[in-house]
């Protein structure tokens, strides 16, 4: 069946986040050592990259490397490091000529200099790329996020000298977020099979639609991504209200 939606669909969502789960389940499953899996992983990364792109969504958000993952082996995260590192060196180029702007969001603080360093070159370069702008999540935690945002929001009160009042309180708080910027996601995708949300996106997915699909992320493409899509435009999205035919 063919699932495929045109990119001016007005209920194309206009940002889709991933949680990539299942790279370690997917190599198990073959006799593989789970780095091969992220190894598959990030050609699968390439793939819906690509994918997004030609269903005309606007923003995508990848959990590539949460906060909590640094508790992994460590040889299983020696591994993910060289493979942002290779991700970083060989694509930044291919995503700026294909007008692809990269954010990341996330404590880089944690990661060695010289990948601080491709990921702020990569920033830079693509920078006022329009195409779609791809989201890295990388030492990326949802809980950390919105600590920060209220320590910095603190801050700035007392800068002020002031008690800041509700409403101003609601409108700067998602200023201070790492998402700042960035719409919140209308459509989040988990993959192999796990019903969580993982410490992903707390604030920005107060309203998201959840799919939950059982492909393991090395597997997922872009029928796979149709396909979520899909279901995403036969949901009512009411935001806490009720169908008008209801009133």
């Amino acid at each position: 069946m063919n699932t495929t939606l045109s990119p001016t669909d007005a209920q194309t969502p206009t940002h889709i986040a991933i949680i990539m789960d299942g790279n370690g389940r997917w190599a198990a499953a073959r006799g593989l050592p789970r780095t091969m899996g992220h190894q598959r992983g990030s050609e699968a990364v390439k793939r819906t990259v690509k994918s997004a792109q030609e269903m005309g969504i606007k923003y995508l958000t990848l959990f590539g490397f949460s906060s909590e993952n640094w508790s992994r082996p460590e040889s299983e995260v020696k591994e993910l490091m060289r493979l942002l590192r290779s991700y970083l060196r060989s694509e930044t180029a291919e995503l700026h000529k294909n007008g692809i702007r990269l954010r990341v969001i996330g404590d880089r603080n944690g990661f060695d200099q010289d990948i601080v360093d491709l990921i702020d070159n990569a920033e830079r370069l693509t920078a006022d790329n329009r195409q779609i702008t791809l989201v890295m999540a990388l030492n990326y935690g949802g809980r950390h996020d919105i600590l920060h945002a209220a320590h910095t929001l603190a801050d700035y009160a007392a800068r002020e000298k002031r008690k800041l009042s509700e409403e101003e309180v609601s409108a700067l708080f998602p200023q201070f977020l790492m998402t700042a910027g960035i719409p919140d996601p209308d459509l989040m995708i988990r993959t192999s099979g796990e019903q969580r949300i993982s410490n992903f996106l707390l604030w920005p997915c107060a309203y998201t639609e959840f799919v939950f699909t059982q492909t393991h992320w090395p597997d997922f493409d872009k029928e796979d991504l149709e396909k979520a899509v899909k279901e995403f435009t036969q949901r009512d999205r009411r935001f806490g209200n009720i169908k008008s035919t209801q009133r």
